[in-house]
């Protein structure tokens, strides 16, 4: 899961010396090349299908990414396919990895990759000019693609350096990790390092109480059921299954009101994930996003189906 985009600043904390350091990396290292986790975007050198495995992976567990990540590779195998690919069919290949406004900021991308000649940089200050990718995500690449040597802090990193360095104390900003992190980090294969961080970060979860809990920028994720992201979803996922409907059948097949549904079709038309054709609402198909238009559109009486 990559969360928490963090980007490098000042802080007085001390550094521990150099034999601190060298035993804490022969510890990361040491649990890596025992228990190394086998991903498939470890084992490309494709700096396109890295990025998209980063983007994938933005609050979202290995677990979900792995079959969706295949499925994703398999309908868009490099930039290009994915660039002149219709919204509507990379929506429905993302579908089931949540976050879906990723897919949009992923197509939209891929196009500006083309248009600038179709090369991933791999300079993260020029990565983070494109749509989806903070500065993290833009790092992550830098650093699993091209290997370069750049400093950045995501979750398991974060839970790493505060179990290691932070012993009982609450509330520690990134701010104090930082200077940690590029202190430790291995020059002569930032890849590998990054890849030891992350996966004995996932163990660390399985021997002690999540050393993430005591960041400051730790937040509990409201729940999904019954949320309003959940009812986003479930509007897509139905386009995508079924094609194009008016608002009261979808509203009937989700579940919700027909009133509640016109809303949330307004918004995804906003943002670029519906179109509104007459009383049908379908997948956008690829062009740019048109201004909302479903004020056209019946509500009803706020009762599921009540229009059909």
């Amino acid at each position: 899961m990559r969360t928490g985009e963090t980007c490098k600043s000042r802080s007085t904390m001390s550094i521990p010396d150099d034999a601190t350091l060298a035993n804490f990396q022969s510890t990361v290292y040491a649990y890596y090349r025992a228990f190394p986790r086998s991903m498939p975007w470890r084992e490309t050198d494709d700096p396109y299908r890295i990025l998209l495995s980063e983007i994938m992976l933005q609050q979202t567990q290995v677990s979900r990414v792995m079959a969706k990540y295949h499925e994703f590779v398999e309908a868009f195998p490099d930039v290009h396919s994915l660039a002149v690919a219709p919204v509507s069919r990379v929506l429905e290949v993302w579908l089931g990895l949540g976050y879906n406004r990723r897919a949009l900021a992923l197509h939209r991308l891929a196009r500006e990759l083309v248009a600038r000649g179709g090369e991933v940089p791999d300079d993260p200050a020029t990565l983070e000019t494109l749509p989806g990718i903070g500065h993290a995500t833009a790092c992550a690449i830098a650093a699993y693609a091209f290997n370069r040597p750049v400093v950045f802090i995501e979750t398991n990193i974060r839970s790493v350096f505060i179990h290691h360095f932070f012993h009982g104390r609450p509330e520690i900003a990134d701010r104090e990790i930082l200077p940690l992190v590029e202190a430790a980090l291995d020059r002569t294969n930032p890849r590998e390092w990054y890849w030891a961080l992350m996966d004995y970060g996932t163990h660390l979860k399985t021997e002690v109480p999540n050393p993430a809990r005591r960041s400051s920028r730790h937040r509990r994720q409201s729940p999904f059921e019954g949320s309003h992201r959940q009812l986003r979803g479930r509007i897509l996922r139905h386009l995508a299954h079924y094609g194009s409907q008016t608002v009261a059948t979808l509203a009937y097949a989700v579940g919700e009101s027909t009133q509640s549904t016109a809303r949330t079709v307004r918004e995804l038309e906003g943002e670029g994930f519906l179109a509104v054709r007459d009383d049908a609402v379908e997948l956008h198909s690829g062009r740019a996003p048109q201004p909302p238009s479903l004020s056209r559109i019946s509500v009803g009486d706020g009762t599921p189906g009540s229009n059909a």
